[in-house]
């Protein structure tokens, strides 16, 4: 009995509705991709389908509307957090004239349609404009999982919704105010001063207080993400105190955690995982509760202002895309694809028409209109993100990478327990992420009366690097060696499995029979050829400042070339570091061209020095944070200097305090073939002929 008055409807049992919500988030996306219908409009409809407004089967209650505001604050916060920094800065000018664009043309022309057609007076007139002014990135899970996150089109369209809505919350609160008699100078004031205030505390002291959490709570990965979630919540309710609605917060708050979270982290990989299979979903469910069609279709006036906003909004939102489109050269997909993005309205349009309708302003006509526009350009923008996004994709998978891009095979063998996870956020950093070769960790042990014992504890031990690896959904294959020595079982399972790069731990202590490193490493640099960095990582990676990449005259030269630099681009974006070049000027013009012709786009600075040996005297301009990065070179190659063999020891004895990195790229011997015009530059530079 009490099982059957529990299925009444609506349903009120918390299990029974968490289970039906979960069963809808399951099914929904998984039947429309049979008919190639985003997700996104599926869980929508879904949610008129069971809200008050359609069978009723669940109620729009404190529960559903928690769980959709999350989902709605984590929208915004991925937004700022998968944006390329350096991007948006190089585009910003971009940025400011799009979102311009977008404010602009439809609130300019919606308050004209409302004021003269439809007979508003102005405030109420200029709030129903507003409603599709603002944008939200509905379909961003699709353009981040077809991996255009980094392209132009998409970092433009996120910093032009930063500027529309922040402009739209600004007259929604002008509007407010006005009309509550309160526009006096001292609320002026006042609330710039708030505004203030809150920007410089979430992006200036956030990121100091986030870089010290992770230090603190670098093995404790479920405390790191608990974390993440309070700075999205205690920015959004910081926004709400300077007057401004909690999405400004949750989208500030990704800009400032962005350079602490590399996008191929273990918290980054939670933070995606938990919001798009859950956080999100409840939110586009909560969404669709909102629409309510018998007012809808019966209410005349109703269907007027919803016909008005749902053929004016893509109109304008089009328009501004086309102008963005035109002034800086954008292909035809790009300007579809700002469209798609910047189509779609659900928060601030949300937080515009509720507000107007609680101060009595707009009637309920208004608020149906707007909740069936934010159903109707939820489907335009989900529709053709999906369609153009795939056309892009496809497009940008066809062009001819610039630097090298042959798949990485990076081999990280393991001897110390309390490096793996370090080693391996960093192999899982430098590994080419156009190619999905697997990370191998390597455990060697000496062939001797001990040996199956030994292999036993390494295999133990390896399986750490397994489940580390798994939560950045990188994948990891073991490989076990027995041999007569350490270096030979690394060298037998690099010829074996045609590795690439060998990322190799050091705990930068050197005896006096030492040649370089010790005994291990030595052998390995003199009887292997492919690149090969040595590290002795003293910090959390993702707290890492800046890059300082020492380079040797003639590393231009090498054959590794393009590969160390795309490696330590690629560490630099994930870091969100700067990177700092120190060489010779010939060298530094070489390092200036491959940085400028090729992507992803780096913040990089260039600093002439004389010699290597400059290195014992760099230490006073670094920050603890700061990484150093030594491109080395084997003896007999052409970059080559009796000084590179010092380094480890400058390194270990005066660096205590800093992570660094010695990279042996591929190189050939002097011996081996090299082209003449090269062969003469080089020997001229090491005769100190050219500069």
């Amino acid at each position: 009995m009490k099982l059957l008055m529990n299925l009444a409807l609506p349903f009120e049992e918390p299990v029974l509705i968490f289970t039906l919500v979960l069963l809808v988030i399951l099914i929904v996306p998984i039947f429309l991709k049979k008919f190639s219908i985003p997700g996104i409009v599926g869980l929508i409809v879904a949610g008129v389908i069971l809200g008050p407004n359609g069978f009723h089967i669940l109620e729009r209650d404190a529960s559903i509307v928690l769980f959709g505001t999350v989902g709605l604050l984590y929208i915004m916060f991925q937004a700022g957090l998968e944006i390329d920094m350096i991007d948006f800065k190089r585009y910003k000018i971009r940025s400011i004239v799009f979102g311009t664009f977008t404010f602009i043309i439809p609130i300019t022309i919606g308050t004209l349609v409302f004021l003269y057609l439809h007979n508003y007076d102005i405030k109420p007139a200029i709030l129903l404009a507003s409603m599709f002014a603002p944008h939200t990135l509905l379909a961003y899970p699709i353009i981040s999982r077809l991996g255009l996150s980094k392209n132009e089109a998409v970092t433009i369209t996120i910093g032009g919704t930063l500027i529309t809505d922040t402009a739209v919350l600004f007259v929604l609160a002008i509007i407010i105010n006005s009309t509550q008699g309160e526009t006096n100078i001292g609320f002026w004031v006042l609330m710039v001063i708030k505004m203030i205030a809150f920007v410089a505390v979430v992006l200036w002291g956030f990121p100091k207080i986030a870089k010290w959490m992770f230090k603190q709570l670098e093995s404790e990965k479920g405390a790191q993400y608990i974390f993440v979630l309070t700075v999205i919540f205690f920015a959004a309710f910081l926004s709400e105190l300077a007057g401004m609605e909690a999405i400004i917060g949750a989208f500030l708050a990704g800009l400032a955690l962005n350079p602490l979270i590399p996008h191929t982290s273990p918290l980054m990989n939670r933070i995606e995982f938990v919001g798009n299979n859950i956080f999100i979903p409840f939110f586009l469910i909560s969404t669709g509760m909102l629409v309510d069609l018998k007012v809808l279709f019966t209410d005349t006036n109703a269907m007027l202002i919803a016909a008005t906003i749902v053929v004016l909004s893509p109109i304008t939102k089009y328009a501004a895309a086309f102008l963005t489109q035109k002034i800086f050269g954008f292909t035809i997909l790009q300007r579809n694809l700002i469209f798609g993005l910047s189509s779609a309205h659900a928060a601030a349009t949300l937080a515009v028409v509720l507000a107007g309708f609680e101060i009595g302003l707009i009637g309920e006509s208004a608020l149906n209109g707007a909740v069936v526009l934010i159903l109707t350009s939820s489907m335009i923008s989900s529709l053709s993100t999906e369609k153009v996004g795939k056309k892009l994709a496809i497009f940008e998978s066809r062009r001819k990478p610039d630097i090298s891009q042959k798949p990485d095979k990076i081999l990280v063998p393991i001897g110390n327990p309390k490096t793996i996870e370090r080693l391996i956020d960093l192999a899982v950093m430098l590994k080419n992420p156009m190619h999905k070769a697997p990370i191998y960790p390597l455990a060697v042990v000496i062939d001797n009366e001990h040996a199956e014992e030994e292999i036993f504890k390494k295999n133990k031990m390896l399986q750490e690097a397994i489940t580390h690896a798994s939560a950045t959904d990188n994948d990891v294959q073991l490989v076990s060696k027995i041999d007569v020595s350490v270096p030979s079982g690394i060298l037998r399972a690099i010829k074996e499995l045609m590795i690439t790069e060998v990322v190799l731990g050091w705990n930068a202590k050197i005896t006096a029979r030492d040649r370089i490193f010790g005994s291990v490493l030595d052998n390995l640099l003199e009887n292997t050829d492919e690149m090969i960095l040595v590290c002795k990582l003293i910090q959390p990676l993702n707290t890492t400042g800046r890059l300082i990449v020492i380079v040797p005259t003639n590393a231009e030269l090498e054959r590794g070339f393009l590969r160390w630099m795309r490696a330590i681009k690629l560490l630099s974006t994930q870091l969100g570091a700067p990177i700092v070049f120190r060489a010779r000027r010939r060298t530094l013009n070489k390092i200036k061209q491959a940085i400028n012709s090729s992507k992803p786009t780096v913040d990089a600075a260039y600093q002439q020095y004389t010699n290597v040996d400059e290195i014992e005297s760099m230490r006073s301009d670094l920050k603890n944070d700061d990484m150093v990065v030594v491109i080395s070179a084997r003896k007999k190659t052409v970059s080559y200097n009796s000084n590179l063999d010092y380094v480890p020891r400058v390194l270990s004895r005066d660096y205590k305090n800093n992570s660094f990195i010695v990279i042996y790229p591929e190189q050939y011997s002097v011996y081996q073939t090299v082209p003449v015009k090269q062969a003469n530059m080089a020997y001229e530079e090491t005769n100190g002929k050219s500069v």
